[in-house]
């Protein structure tokens, strides 16, 4: 049974004795949140990550920022216990559903109970989805993505910082793997010590300055290289001010600072959930380049979260030397999408699909992959400049 979700009303559908009712996040009660915690308990048990992009916090505080988000809420049919899972997504026309926060959010999916013995399309059916489109889908979600099954979706590494054993024993990996990573950034620390002033390091910064700082430097950042800045969407620029007052033990933001003298030089805004941070926007002023405060502060984030009993750093999904010299690990996230035949996946196929292969085309060529990046900061420069007349 397919349906069709106007906005504002809760609809349900059915498959495979499952039912699905379609809700905004603003609509699920306390029981359903509830639910929606355990049953991720249950997953990250069985070796899911831990990440607070996929816990109702999230969806949540995305939902106040972007009126089309719903949440799938699934009930074994003709039974009144507990949902046997969520699917949060964003609905636009033609019944194109998207993952909730894509372009933002660096892990993905649905939350189900094992055993449900649906597949992604019956479940978009019963959700009158004709696409659900992902960027960074977790890996496992074998709903969308079946193991086994082919070049569904393409798949990639996020690197990953370990810091279970503490943050000496990080150090003890770099000292074998990057050891003359560790040693110029130490270096570079201690020089900027010496010929700025003061270091000091606020793992979970609260001010709100601080982050209109970060926030701008991004901004900055973006133009400069040529990309889009997230920034200047206003939706992206509330959730994050959003998620960093939020004290939610599954999903809260956290502000890291390096500071000299008082003077902020690095700052990082990510969220976390008990046990994993996800990095997610890290900048630093250029002029302090020379010190790499940014490489600083990522060593001052693993101690800091070390210490917070934080597990698991998430550097996010993307190749950057950086990550090669700090990672321990890597996770894997997906990109593609799961389609119906109708308009929407149409649409979607239009849409998405030639500028995906075309960058898809460039990625598995270095030198044309490094063109394009000398393009684009190009481009960056070009727009400076004329921003500054």
């Amino acid at each position: 049974m397919s349906l069709v979700d106007a906005p504002g009303a809760t609809a349900t559908g059915t498959a495979r004795g499952v039912r699905v009712r379609i809700v905004t996040p603003a609509e699920l009660g306390e029981r359903e949140l509830e639910a929606w915690r355990a049953l991720r308990r249950a997953m990250i048990a069985e070796g899911a990550p831990a990440s607070p992009f996929m816990e109702p916090g999230f969806t949540l505080a995305v939902g106040r920022v972007r009126p089309e988000t719903r949440v799938a809420v699934l009930w074994r049919d003709g039974e009144a216990a507990e949902p046997v899972g969520f699917l949060p997504f964003e609905r636009s026309a033609f019944g194109r559903g998207r993952a909730v926060g894509l372009g933002v959010s660096d892990c993905q999916g649905a939350v189900l109970a094992p055993g449900l013995g649906l597949t992604g399309r019956e479940l978009l059916a019963a959700c009158g989805l004709s696409v659900f489109e992902f960027d960074n889908l977790e890996d496992g979600q074998e709903l969308f993505v079946p193991a086994g099954s082919g070049p569904a979706a393409e798949s990639f590494r996020s690197p990953v910082i370990d810091v279970s054993g503490g943050y000496p024993a990080y150090e003890d990996v770099l000292r074998v793997r990057a050891p003359k990573f560790l040693k110029t950034t130490l270096a570079k620390e201690r020089r900027l010590a010496r010929q700025a002033g003061e270091v000091r390091f606020v793992f979970d910064e609260r001010d709100p300055a601080a982050l209109a700082t970060l926030m701008e430097w991004k901004s900055a950042q973006y133009r400069r290289t040529g990309r889009g800045d997230r920034f200047a969407r206003e939706w992206i620029a509330e959730l994050v001010r959003r998620l960093h007052a939020s004290d939610d033990p599954g999903c809260s933001g956290v502000l890291s600072v390096l500071y000299v003298a008082d003077r902020p030089v690095a700052a990082h805004f990510g969220l976390r959930s008990e046990t994993l941070l996800a990095c997610w926007f890290p900048s630093y002023d250029p002029a302090f380049a020379k010190y790499s405060p940014g490489l600083v502060l990522h060593l001052r984030m693993a101690e800091g979260a070390a210490a917070a009993g934080i597990g698991l750093l998430d550097l996010g999904r993307g190749d950057a030397e950086y990550k090669d010299s700090l990672h321990t690990g890597e996770l894997r996230v997906h990109e593609g999408a799961v389609l119906r035949p109708g308009p929407g996946a149409a649409l979607h196929w239009l849409l998405r699909e030639p500028p995906r292969r075309a960058h898809g085309f460039v990625r598995e060529r270095p030198k044309l992959a490094a063109q394009a990046q000398r393009t684009l900061n190009g481009l960056g420069k070009l727009r400076a400049g004329r921003a500054g007349r």
